[in-house]
């Protein structure tokens, strides 16, 4: 069951319990330089994020974000800190989103005035509060980055904002350390009803990154918690995408999408399975998914009729050739170099 939460729109993706889970994601590129950026969350978008991020560290970039929106299809969040007067700017330029510490703003004047802009436009303000930049103060208190100074350090910026009755609030409390990260979130989720943004920060690589985010991020999805998610890479922000989607269909909480089950192989392998399910899965990357599919390739005479059965449409394949299941019926033989169009054929007519 998920974490009861406040709920409110994020442009038009909305945040929150009474919402679906939302993947986010960050560019990667200069914001001043509009085409990239914008080419960039375009290619995101046909990925399937939900929410766009940019960093904002300088007037430049704060005026750039006006034509970067009115080229994209998602909700841009900027992300800002320590000078107010960019939020401000960023706010002009039509954002719908800010990620801020209003702590690090200033003096509760610049807050205020922040804050005040975000509301007549109908912004919400995510307070993202990070191990590697925890306030001196508290830093000195707990002694390092604890589970107890990350939820310290968030309650404080929500009550800043509670002072100014700003209620469209969410919160991420990252680490790269993942039972750190996990602590922080199940603390905080059970001394406030703000959205949570889950991460783990600094993740790394791919090859250790994706481990990490499964691991923190789909623990706490599995609790219950969490309304918006960024797998974190030093990578293409595409992969960072991916993987969240993945994390999501994993645990039943992506709406629309193809859900790919293959088997890993063994001695009883009979057909060439990888380069089968590397074709697939190529072929339906950028397919646009109106609904939720169970898609199956499997090689193996044990397992792949009843997990085919189980799909939408699957294959149980063999000796050259493949046995198609749709709808849990056998459908149709077919040859090994007839596969993959059949298959992508069938998905496109159950996607029409």
């Amino acid at each position: 069951m998920r974490r009861q939460t406040r709920n409110f729109k994020l442009g038009d993706v909305g945040i929150g319990s009474n919402f679906p889970i939302s993947v986010q994601s960050m560019t990667k590129t200069n914001t001043r330089d509009i085409k990239s950026t914008v080419d960039q969350i375009k290619d995101l978008e046909v990925m399937g994020c939900n929410i766009i991020r940019c960093a904002v560290p300088d007037i430049e970039a704060a005026k750039a974000l006006k034509e970067i929106v009115k080229n994209i299809d998602i909700p841009l969040v900027a992300d800002i800190h320590f000078e107010y007067t960019l939020a401000l700017e960023a706010i002009r330029s039509g954002i719908n989103g800010l990620r801020i510490n209003p702590g690090n703003i200033g003096s509760k004047k610049r807050i205020k005035q922040v804050v005040e802009s975000a509301k007549g436009s109908g912004i919400p303000i995510r307070i993202g509060v990070n191990s590697g930049s925890l306030e001196k103060d508290i830093l000195a208190k707990h002694g390092s980055p604890t589970s107890d100074a990350l939820v310290e350090s968030a309650l404080r910026h929500i009550s800043i904002l509670d002072e100014f009755n700003f209620n469209d609030i969410k919160v991420s409390v990252k680490s790269s350390n993942v039972n750190i990260m996990l602590e922080s979130y199940r603390k905080l989720s059970e001394l406030s009803d703000v959205p949570l943004h889950l991460g783990v920060t600094e993740a790394g690589t791919s090859e250790i990154g994706s481990i990490k985010s499964s691991i923190g991020i789909g623990s706490l999805i599995c609790d219950g918690i969490g309304d918006t998610i960024r797998v974190s890479l030093t990578d293409n922000p595409l992969e960072e995408v991916k993987m969240g989607k993945n994390i999501l269909k994993a645990l039943g909480h992506f709406e629309n999408g193809i859900e790919l089950i293959s088997c890993p192989g063994c001695g009883r392998l009979e057909i060439d399975l990888k380069s089968l399910v590397d074709e697939v899965e190529s072929r339906i990357s950028r397919m646009k998914i109106k609904r939720s599919l169970k898609v199956s390739i499997l090689g193996c005479v044990v397992n792949g009729p009843g997990e085919a059965l189980g799909s939408d449409i699957g294959i149980a394949g063999g000796r050259g050739k493949g046995q198609i299941y749709k709808n849990g019926k056998i459908y149709k033989s077919c040859k090994e170099d007839e596969i993959v169009d059949i298959l992508v054929e069938e998905i496109e007519k159950l996607n029409s």
